[in-house]
């Protein structure tokens, strides 16, 4: 686990093939035929769930031959490596954070746009910094955090699994007319494996920061967000940084009134950077924890 958050560290994503660029174009793909010949909800549903059988066994099978004795350990880090996003989730705020820095308002809404879904052509230098926290939070529990979970409840398998279903979450759980119905079983997967990972990374974010606001959001705001795990994260990932996050925001032309999550001022581009710190002292933390338990299960190798 520590090899492979050093090479995301140290090299960041594939510039070019990542693995789960293609897992997510041959879904896409996939989908456009499958989805457009369905005539009733049930059919449409029942078509998500067979794509969903028909993209994740076959590759699972394949994660798990590569991590078949004597070549295993170097593939399972390979494949944990390709499925962290850290570094990514570095660069992509530190991107956003220099242009507001700069006072170049235009340059951070189109870098901003590159990470969130929302339309950014007209948002302020706050509008701006809460999406780019809101990217940050729930992308470092995603990439991060629920990744590291799984590789150590079910070794390398269990991090390609989540990433999969996360993948197809991020592409089809949407409450459109299109994926409503088409992309419902890939959502609640991903809300099932992700529930447990998403506390313990709020947790993390809780301890990392201001501990007595983050837990105060959490128990007052995170069941006013639609998602029973992003708002975990963002109401106690918000309070650990004592700034205010959510409201309404307009994806594709349409406004969306979201709950208000966090506390205190209104986010500035310097919190930014304190909320790329929040997320590595928290990696820090689950770091200790799994040496921890390693030892406290297998004890110190040699002794």
């Amino acid at each position: 686990m520590i090899l492979a958050l050093w090479m995301d560290w140290r090299w960041g994503e594939p510039r070019r093939f990542h693995p789960l660029v293609g897992f997510g174009w041959l879904a896409s793909q996939l989908e456009r035929h499958l989805n457009r010949f369905a005539l009733s909800p049930l059919s449409i549903a029942g078509g998500g769930v067979a794509l969903l059988l028909l993209l994740l066994p076959p590759l699972l099978l394949i994660a798990a031959l590569l991590t078949v004795p004597v070549v295993g350990e170097l593939m399972g880090v390979l494949l944990l490596y390709l499925c962290l996003g850290g570094r990514s989730l570095m660069e992509h705020g530190r991107a956003v954070m220099e242009p507001l820095a700069a006072g170049e308002l235009e340059v951070a809404r189109q870098r901003v746009a590159m990470i969130v879904s929302r339309d950014t052509a007209e948002l302020d230098e706050s509008g701006v910094c809460r999406a780019t926290l809101e990217s940050i939070l729930e992308n470092g529990a995603d990439a991060i955090f629920a990744t590291l979970f799984w590789f150590m409840v079910a070794g390398p398998l269990g991090a390609v699994a989540h990433r999969l279903v996360n993948t197809l979450d991020a592409m089809w759980g949407y409450r459109s007319d299109r994926y409503r119905y088409f992309g419902r079983i890939a959502a609640r997967l991903d809300d099932v494996m992700n529930y447990l990972p998403a506390r313990l990374c709020a947790l993390s974010y809780a301890v990392a920061g201001a501990f007595g606001a983050a837990m105060h959001c959490w128990r007052t705001q995170a069941s006013q967000h639609d998602s029973p795990n992003a708002g975990v994260v963002m109401a106690a990932g918000a309070g650990a940084l004592r700034c205010q996050l959510g409201g309404p925001a307009r994806y594709r032309g349409q406004w969306h009134n979201r709950p208000p999550f966090g506390c205190g001022a209104e986010p500035r581009p310097g919190d930014i950077e304190c909320a790329l710190q929040q997320v590595w002292q928290a990696l820090l933390l689950w770091i200790g924890g799994a040496l921890f338990l390693w030892v406290a299960f297998w004890g110190v190798p040699g002794w």
